[in-house]
């Protein structure tokens, strides 16, 4: 039971760090980008998708690092 503990708190850890990130991204990066990029890539949903799917990516690269392999 302890393990499947730290792995919860491992995922909820991972979780809020997510939020932190897509809340300065939302507030400083995107607006920084669509200032930067083209019109066609200005949207604001195809930007939040680009930074969402690389902070999924990172957090489980990050997690998979972390907990490493399963076997014994």
């Amino acid at each position: 039971m302890g393990d499947r503990l730290k792995i919860f708190g491992l995922v909820a850890l991972l979780g809020f760090m997510a939020g932190i990130i897509a809340d300065l991204t939302s507030t400083y990066v995107i607006p920084w980008l669509m200032t930067v990029l083209p019109v066609f890539i200005k949207e604001r949903i195809i930007l939040s998708g680009l930074a969402g799917a690389c902070l999924t990516v990172a957090l489980v690269s990050i997690w998979a690092y972390i907990t490493g392999p399963s076997e014994p």
